[in-house]
């Protein structure tokens, strides 16, 4: 009787790299805003096309999975952002360049 741990290690992984991207996508939008969206579309493609070309099932596997963490972290950029429009979030005022005006707030000024 042989044990099969294939299953196990891809499963931990993808659970690794889906918690390693979260921070990703917050810091992300914290100090660059939704401008490097195209960022994670490249290396999303990247890891689809490495992914077809690795021999290893199991590293192939791993890379699809980073890839496709890439794909989906171009909505969570995206929704990243209205969390923190909505206050959930905090807002890199040192990425805006707020002009304080009368009757404005740090609140009232739109971000990128």
């Amino acid at each position: 009787m042989s044990v099969n741990i294939e299953g196990l290690i891809v499963g931990v992984f993808a659970f690794l790299i889906i918690g390693i991207f979260h921070p990703i996508v917050i810091k992300t939008e914290y100090y660059f805003g939704i401008r490097p969206w195209w960022v994670f579309l490249l290396l999303g493609i990247v890891g689809v096309v490495a992914s077809l070309f690795v021999i290893n099932n199991v590293a192939s596997i791993c890379i699809g999975i980073t890839a496709f963490c890439c794909f989906w972290s171009i909505g969570e950029l995206f929704q990243q952002k209205k969390r923190v429009e909505k206050g959930w979030f905090p807002r890199n005022l040192k990425r805006h360049h707020i002009k304080k005006s009368k009757g404005t707030t740090k609140n009232d000024v739109p971000f990128d």
